[in-house]
């Protein structure tokens, strides 16, 4: 499988369609600007990242970048545009029962209503919105385990944010034996419940949607943007220039949390 780095992370350079016509089993990631400077500093997530079996480009930025770099990708494949078309793809097929986890209190459930609607079949055949902090909750984890096995799900989709997903997905996937594919998907579930919006696509594909974040949650992304995105930038130009990478563990330290 071809990839593409950029910075720490293999991106793996497939089209939508060839992801779906491949993925059969497995963990998959889609990496966004947000999540290569979170791995610069989290030793524990980059290990988590380097395993999954599938990392796809969810930024138009990474999309722009790859060709700066001179290794462009095919296609821009975020996980609120793949888990709609993932849905579709296995519209007729039985094997594929989905459970969605994450968002708050009553989200899961509006979104499991609104794609079963859409898909035309009860494909989500579960869901759970999981208390605030419920990743350091043993109990609360082994019971969300439970409810998980006994829906019959064979697809789990997470949507509790970077890194909480990917470390929850690694640490609990091994007790979910009947679990094929796992899949870290963000902000999806608030997309198919209509909690929230997404951008317009005119500014999705112009690399913005960054932007259109910013501004609908400016006090909880200010920071992930406006100190990580410049950082980013820095980095790709060292990148591109050859500049040996390493970057000072105490500086990343020193920045607030993304």
């Amino acid at each position: 499988m071809s990839k593409v780095k950029i910075l720490n992370v293999d991106i793996d350079n497939l089209s939508e369609s060839e992801v779906l016509n491949r993925l059969e089993h497995g963990v998959v990631f889609t990496p966004n600007v947000d999540h290569i400077i979170l791995l610069h500093n989290d030793p524990d997530f980059a290990n988590i990242y380097a395993d999954a079996d599938y990392k796809l480009c969810d930024s138009k930025i990474l999309y722009f970048v790859s060709r700066f770099l001179g290794s462009p990708i095919k296609e821009k494949i975020s996980g609120s545009d793949f888990f709609p078309a993932f849905c579709e793809h296995h519209k007729n097929n039985e094997d594929i029962k989905i459970f969605l986890l994450g968002a708050k209190e009553g989200v899961a459930a509006q979104a499991q209503e609104k794609v079963n609607a859409k898909i035309g079949r009860a494909i989500v055949v579960g869901s759970h919105s999981p208390s605030f902090g419920f990743e350091k909750n043993e109990a609360e984890c082994l019971k969300i385990i439970e409810i998980i096995k006994n829906s019959g799900a064979t697809v789990l989709a997470v949507g509790v944010g970077a890194p909480k997903q990917e470390k929850w997905i690694q640490k609990y996937k091994d007790q979910l034996p009947n679990i094929k594919i796992f899949l870290a998907i963000g902000a999806t579930i608030d997309f198919e419940a209509g909690n929230k919006k997404r951008a317009p696509k005119w500014i999705t594909e112009l690399g913005l949607e960054w932007l259109h974040r910013l501004i609908s949650e400016p006090r909880r992304l200010w920071k992930r943007y406006l100190i990580g995105g410049p950082l980013f930038c820095w980095l790709i130009v060292k990148q591109k220039l050859k500049v040996p990478s390493f970057i000072s563990v105490r500086l990343l330290k020193s920045l607030p949390d993304l």
